[in-house]
């Protein structure tokens, strides 16, 4: 898989919306800014479709990876862009860094670590903090931006 590819997730309440342009790119964020909710409405809408009241808008097919069997399930995927939370330990494996860089999808990490065993740019590093709060049935505004100081570009969630 090749190029940029623009992810939308959204439900009535939350909208993220970020582009990636490598095979790896990493989110990070404090507590609460939003990034395991990212994940979760993504295994929900694997799970439920459009039953789930999320919307996901990308031109490749988004999946979560997790659990014990990931290997056998990172090797039967093919051009996908894989979201993987940092509570999977293998992503700090040098088994799993292998796996990716002989893998042709995409991978979104999401983790407040480094991870010296994967190649990825420090242009592909993103933060995820919370710009507002409104109660409960309000909109919650997140803004995504990149963590390299060479970067100003700047994604606001609305």
């Amino acid at each position: 898989m090749k190029g940029k590819h623009k992810i939308v997730v959204k439900n009535n309440r939350l909208h993220y919306e970020f582009e990636i342009k490598r095979n790896i790119t990493i989110i990070k964020g404090d507590s609460a800014t939003g990034k395991t909710t990212l994940i979760n409405m993504i295994r929900q809408f694997a799970n439920l479709g459009n039953a789930s009241g999320i919307e996901i808008e990308c031109d490749a097919p988004c999946t979560v990876l997790e659990g014990n069997l990931w290997q056998m399930l990172l090797k039967n995927l093919s051009g996908n862009i894989i979201f993987i939370d940092e509570e999977n330990q293998f992503i700090r494996q040098q088994e799993f860094a292998e796996l990716v860089k002989a893998s042709d999808n995409y991978f979104v990490i999401i983790t407040r670590e480094n991870l010296y065993n994967l190649p990825y740019s420090v242009e592909e590093i993103y933060g995820l903090y919370s710009s507002g709060k409104y109660q409960n049935t309000k909109q919650i505004y997140q803004e995504m931006y990149h963590i390299s100081e060479k970067q100003t570009q700047s994604y606001i969630f609305a």
